[in-house]
This record gives C-alpha cells, sequence and structure tokens, in this order.
C-alpha cells in the first residue's frame, strides 16, 4: 500500500473532499517519481486494492489528472500515464520560453527572497499555474531517466537570478532558453522565437554540450 500501513479510507462510503484531495496527491506524486513511468496502464481495480478503497474515488481522480495532461484516455484501451514523443517536448517547452520570459520580467518587481518560485513571485497567478500545468508533464516523461523531480529555485539557476536582479545584459527569453538548452534539444523550435533567430546571429551557444542533469 502507497499509504504505509493505513487505507485511505471506508472502501464502500462516501469519500471526503480531503480523501480525494490526498489521494490525488499521491497519484500524481507516483506518476511524477517514475513509480507509474510514461506508457503504463493505470488500471481502476488494481489501483482500488492498492489504496484499499472503491473505483469511484480513483477514477474521479484519474479523470482530474487527465485534465491535467498527466493521463490519456485510450478509447476501449483504458487509461495510461501521457507518454511525450520528442516533438511534444519541443512544443511545451517553446512555450515555456514566452512564458517564462515573461516570469522573469514580471518577478523582477516582486522578488524578496532567492529561494522563493520565479513564477509565484510573477505575481500574476494564472502564469504560474499554467507554467506548472505544462511542466509537470514534462517532469514526469523525464522521471524515468532522473529518477526523482527537482523544483525550480532560484538559488538553483544563477543565470536567470542574475537577470531577475538586473545584473546580466541578457535577454529574459536568451536566458530561458540557454536553461532549457541544459536538458533538452531545441526547447524554443516551434515559436516565433525561433524565426526571428534565424535570421538574426543566435544568441544561445548552439555548441554548447548537452547534459541530461535536472529536467526543470
Amino acid at each position: 500500500m502507497m499509504d504505509g500501513d493505513f487505507p485511505l479510507g471506508d472502501p464502500h462510503g462516501a469519500t471526503p473532499t480531503t480523501l480525494k484531495s490526498h489521494l490525488l496527491r499521491l497519484l500524481r506524486q507516483a506518476i511524477l517519481s517514475g513509480r507509474y513511468p510514461p506508457g503504463s496502464r493505470l488500471n481502476e481495480s488494481q489501483l482500488a486494492r492498492e489504496f484499499n478503497i472503491s473505483r469511484i474515488p480513483i477514477r474521479e481522480a484519474l479523470m482530474q489528472l487527465q485534465e491535467s495532461g498527466l493521463v490519456t484516455n485510450h478509447a476501449r484501451r483504458g487509461m495510461f500515464v501521457t507518454r511525450l514523443t520528442d516533438e511534444d517536448v519541443q512544443r511545451i517547452n517553446s512555450i515555456r520560453v514566452v512564458l517564462e520570459a515573461e516570469a522573469l520580467r514580471l518577478c523582477r518587481a516582486n522578488l524578496t527572497k532567492a529561494s522563493a518560485e520565479i513564477w509565484e513571485l510573477s505575481g500574476n497567478p494564472y502564469l504560474a499555474r499554467t507554467l506548472d500545468s505544462l511542466c509537470t508533464v514534462l517532469f514526469a516523461h523525464a522521471a524515468q531517466d532522473r529518477g526523482e523531480t527537482i523544483k525550480w529555485r532560484l538559488n538553483r539557476h544563477r543565470g536567470l537570478l542574475d537577470v531577475v536582479l538586473g545584473r546580466s545584459s541578457v535577454s529574459p527569453e536568451d536566458a530561458v532558453i540557454a536553461h532549457l538548452r541544459v536538458s533538452y534539444d531545441e526547447p524554443e523550435k516551434f515559436s516565433s522565437y525561433a524565426a526571428t533567430q534565424r535570421t538574426d546571429e543566435p544568441a544561445v551557444d548552439r555548441s554548447r554540450p548537452k547534459r541530461r542533469t535536472s529536467a526543470r
């Protein structure tokens, strides 16, 4: 059982809201940690036995995970952990370039401590939630290679912090692309910024070796 030695609740009774949230959190963590790797089937009956709970809350949790993009429903086959293609990853990262560059600009005025999350410091909760939703799928995709999830914190990303504090002349877009290139190939490929770089001198060193470390 994932939740220690205790069942999540009465398998025959109503499911409290707190129990639903707890179950959703546990399933989400299991996917992000790689316990349920991309492409694996999430069988309702099997999960219900594992959590010692009825299938109804399991089904509800899987539907919520589907809405967030972590789970995909294949007709007549069931629910599976979402598997991304290389192009999917590039398309998601191309959106990240635009949104994270905006987050860098906004958080300049809101920065209060170096360990805070950049997205939250943007002061725009809708932007933060959108980025969190986009990146959650990426982290699940990369979990099988990394074996862990690592939050994007300013004290782990000096180049981005320098942009926020005005210590760097590099644009927010260039800083985000350089950061993403540590783990991904051409993260800006499907963005309008890529078209700009084709005609202008590239601001990001395309020859730098790629290191598979953190995916964030």
